[in-house]
């Protein structure tokens, strides 16, 4: 008697007390940079608010950054469903889509190709290319710079002269800086960009406007050569069968999460590039130009390599159909 008694009396506990209600969806997520970097930080920010606003409902689940899989690996993983979500640039897996050196030739941000179509654009030439789905682009409206250890030259027409500089290469900005700066480039990822810097392996690489302070990489760069060019290029991707098996509710959320997340990222960082670039001349780093119509040619020169190369992946990959849409969308000007 005493035994029902006892499990009578728990179950009434139990049904005044029930257990929290799992989310109906779980998600898996991994970012392509370290988290004490701005743009993991960012994506952290985003996966914070969505989880937020979707309690109850889905649970994006964070495994970690290249820690995890490596940074490379990522589109891979989410393409093939290893992992449901993925923080990436677009140019980290623009060999399967060509489209994604429109992002990196950009003269417009994520809000604005939100607005004029490209995002929509974007998501669908995802989807039939890697079978993803493309959620948004954050963290967009930052530029890249040359970064320097050592004076940089510039010769007659006050054009950068790299010849002697061993430059560091990236799938980013590879095209540019062999065809057009004629580089012999030393391809290194970012995580491995502070020990070349400290054993003088690399005298320039180009990096974006921010964050070089969060990797240290401000101990040994100490000029910023202008002008400024190409875009950040970050999107956040779902495995497309992940997405299509998610409740109506968990997809409006994510959607909605990220749309906000681009407009909020954009103001973010624009208003840290401003601290960052007077935190930088505090400690000792000089900014240099080049001539202003060797600034023009730098930026047309810069755009024009990346559209080039995507005008040849797009012809390699067979399908030329949305080269004149992209190029008109991102590259208005």
């Amino acid at each position: 008697m005493k035994t029902r008694s006892f499990a009578a009396a728990l179950a009434v506990a139990c049904a005044a007390f029930p257990a929290p209600a799992l989310p109906a969806d779980t998600i898996s997520a991994t970012h392509v940079f370290p988290a004490s970097l701005i743009y993991a930080r960012s994506f952290l920010d985003y996966v914070k608010k969505a989880n937020d606003a979707g309690k109850g409902e889905f649970a994006i689940q964070v495994r970690g950054g290249p820690e995890a899989i490596g940074m490379m690996e990522q589109p891979g993983a989410v393409r093939s469903g290893v992992v449901d979500m993925v923080y990436t640039p677009c140019a980290f897996y623009a060999a399967v889509v060509p489209e994604c050196d429109a992002l990196s030739a950009s003269s417009i941000d994520g809000p604005t190709a939100r607005k004029n179509g490209g995002t929509e654009l974007f998501n669908q030439i995802h989807q039939k290319r890697m079978g993803v789905y493309f959620l948004g682009w954050v963290d967009s409206g930052i530029r890249f710079s040359l970064w320097s250890t050592k004076e940089p030259k510039f010769d007659g027409s006050g054009h950068i002269d790299i010849k002697g500089f061993k430059v560091r290469g990236n799938p980013i900005y590879n095209a540019f800086l062999t065809n057009y700066l004629g580089a012999q480039v030393i391809n290194l990822n970012s995580a491995e960009l502070y020990t070349a810097l400290e054993r003088g392996t690399v005298d320039i690489t180009a990096w974006t406007q921010i964050g070089a302070m969060d990797l240290n990489w401000d101990r040994y760069l100490k000029f910023r050569i202008l002008p400024d060019f190409f875009s950040t290029d970050l999107g956040i991707l779902v495995n497309l069968k992940k997405w299509n098996a998610l409740s109506p509710k968990t997809r409006e959320i994510l959607q909605r999460v990220a749309i906000e997340h681009e407009t909020a990222s954009l103001q973010a960082l624009q208003q840290l590039w401003k601290k960052e670039e007077a935190e930088l001349a505090k400690r000792g780093l000089k900014t240099v130009a080049q001539s202003p119509e060797a600034s023009k040619k730098f930026v047309a020169g810069a755009r024009a390599a990346s559209l080039q190369r995507m005008k040849e992946r797009m012809e390699k990959a067979g399908g030329m159909e949305n080269y004149d849409k992209v190029v008109q969308l991102f590259t208005p000007d």
